[in-house]
């Protein structure tokens, strides 16, 4: 298959959820024998796009086009004629666009693959040529930010606002795409029903593979409990605030000897707190998963699938973790991962590791047979070519 893979951000470094499923997806899609021309911005002001580009070409043709996101006042300005949510707007990138008409004019593809509702746009050239475009959704981002409407008044009747606008914009999504993927079932079900069309959001799980290195070497504490941050994702910041503020005073009270490394930079409004060690994003993700830690994900809302625990689990870090922040996962409580929706419930759950030696390792062992059986980079790359060729076998879609 010739697939023209049209993305919101580069794959490469993978330092959040989104660039590491779209890079492990590419690989898999590449070693399974697809050739993928992948197709995204990159904000020169705070990328490197060649580095970025040298780190995909060896499971692509990476196409970088230098075009930063639109800041946010002009993009909800422009947001407001057509009622387009803010942030399709403020990631539209004409250049983008007339880089894929360039390709499709040069070449022939089998389907263009677009990653999260905010690519459309720039998908526009192939629908107008008819060629099919298959959108996979990492999350439903119409579920994000009604929940992130709690917050302060303005706030929280700005993100409503978004919020419909992103259902009638994710509806619309996914009736002109050829095909939807979705990386959970759940998701795939509110996708169809937001559409109005049951049944055509199909669940392709995230590809990972079953066993990675663990970092070179240990981190201070007792436990080592690692908490990964992810800039710009409001589900994140609140979570890892809420946790160094709330959470870990408590953690630390039952386990004194417990150290909080931070990755990713200060947690939004969380005070320093004994304890915690602060740390940048590593330029390298394994370096976030040291032997003997424990990794908390704090999540108190969210949607898709935490690619943090998949990592953990194939680099032999057992997990504790909010529901919100396992929904999507078909994990067991217990068996897979641990989980706490309270600050007390995270001190039972770190506590019981403290004193039960065998008990990260059962959980560890389970989570890799779960990478083993949902998955497998190679089963995912067939399901996915599954829905390609079926996009492309059903002939040219109609023009617009």
């Amino acid at each position: 298959m010739r697939i023209l893979w049209v993305g919101t951000k580069p794959a490469w470094p993978a330092t959040d959820g989104g660039r590491l499923v779209a890079a492990t997806t590419i690989q898999a899609l590449a070693a399974a024998g697809n050739e993928v021309t992948f197709v995204a911005p990159f904000d020169p002001r705070r990328e490197d796009g060649t580095r970025s580009a040298d780190g995909l070409r060896e499971w692509c043709e990476p196409v970088l086009v230098a075009s930063a996101p639109r800041p946010l006042l002009p993009s909800a300005l422009l947001s407001l004629p057509g009622r387009q949510p803010v942030s399709i707007v403020r990631h539209t990138h004409a250049s983008v666009r007339e880089k894929v008409e360039e390709l499709l004019a040069g070449r022939t593809f089998d389907v263009v693959h677009a990653e999260q509702p905010q690519a459309l746009a720039q998908c526009a050239p192939a629908l107008a040529r008819g060629v099919p475009v298959v959108l996979r959704a990492q999350n439903v981002e119409t579920d994000l930010w009604a929940a992130a409407a709690g917050g302060r008044p303005l706030a929280g009747a700005l993100a409503r606002i978004e919020a419909g606008r992103m259902a009638r914009f994710e509806g619309g999504a996914v009736r002109a795409a050829a095909a939807a993927i979705a990386l959970t079932a759940r998701d795939a079900d509110r996708l169809g029903r937001l559409a109005g069309v049951p049944g055509k959001v199909q669940h392709v799980p995230a590809p990972f593979p079953s066993s990675l290195p663990a970092a070179e070497a240990a981190l201070p504490g007792a436990p080592a409990v690692v908490l990964v941050g992810s800039g710009g994702w409001l589900p994140n910041e609140r979570g890892s605030s809420w946790f160094v503020s709330t959470v870990w005073p408590q953690v630390r009270r039952a386990l004194p000897g417990a150290v909080l490394h931070f990755f990713g930079g200060s947690p939004a409004g969380a005070p320093a707190a004994e304890g915690v060690t602060r740390h940048p994003s590593p330029a390298d993700s394994r370096d976030a998963f040291p032997p003997g830690a424990v990794l908390v994900v704090p999540l108190t809302f969210g949607s898709g699938v935490r690619m943090k625990v998949l990592e953990a689990w194939a680099r032999g870090v057992p997990v504790v973790a909010t529901p919100a922040a396992a929904l999507g996962l078909e994990a067991a409580e217990g068996r897979d991962l641990l989980l706490a929706d309270s600050a007390s419930g995270f001190v039972d759950a770190l506590q019981r590791l403290s004193r039960e030696p065998g008990l990260g390792a059962s959980l560890v062992a389970a989570g890799r047979r779960q990478l083993e059986s949902r998955h497998a980079p190679g089963g995912v790359a067939s399901r996915l070519a599954a829905v390609y060729e079926a996009c492309r076998d059903g002939g040219p879609r109609p023009r617009s």
